[in-house]
């Protein structure tokens, strides 16, 4: 069985004539010294039966570095991956200012896009695939997604491409122009902060 300890790099782990220096660490031949040269837990893996050498090998194993998670009233960023009738999906890129390392999808509900006149949101002018949008995590959802909120004046979509293949510029809390084209089209438009 593996005895597991902390270690940061320059922590002596043990002796070369104890053990065989696996990875995460390094030996230094003057001192006959393994020492740590990572952030982990130190594992002890024993020699196999049939290896000339029984000494067990030591090693070093980086955790796992953990990404930003959504919480509720945390403010995500996100790009839309489909849009639909009564809701817009979409995978989250960002927490607050850090990026996510695993995937997590959301959802924004037609009820959910904005505060007012909620009964005439058209889903298919507030967000197209692609778009780049600031959203608040209203709750957990369902197993599959994150509920998510642009309720907000200062949320919505916050970088859309035209069809042209421009970065379109905001000229209104419900449109976007084309600086190419000068063709508008329609979104839920975030407040510049």
């Amino acid at each position: 069985m593996a005895t597991e300890e902390y270690m940061t790099p320059g922590e002596i782990v043990g002796k070369s004539y104890d053990y065989i220096a696996g990875p995460g660490t390094y030996l230094n031949p003057s001192n006959n010294t393994i020492y740590a040269c990572a952030v982990g837990l130190k594992r002890l893996i024993p020699a196999s039966p049939n290896a000339g050498d029984n000494r067990p090998t030591v090693e070093v194993v980086k955790e796992k570095e953990h990404g930003a998670v959504p919480e509720p009233g945390a403010i995500v960023t996100a790009r839309v991956t489909k849009v639909m009738v009564r809701l817009a999906s979409v995978n989250i890129i960002c927490v607050g200012m850090r990026a996510v390392k695993e995937k997590f999808t959301g959802t924004v509900r037609q009820q959910d896009v904005r505060a007012t006149e909620i009964d005439k949101v058209d889903m298919y002018t507030s967000f197209r695939p692609g778009d780049i949008i600031r959203a608040e995590v209203l709750s957990l959802g369902d197993a599959r997604a994150y509920y998510l909120s642009t309720a907000k004046n200062e949320l919505g979509v916050v970088s859309a491409e035209s069809i042209a293949g421009a970065t379109m510029i905001p000229i209104s809390w419900t449109e976007m122009q084309c600086p190419l084209t000068n063709q508008i089209e329609r979104r839920k438009v975030a407040r510049v902060i």
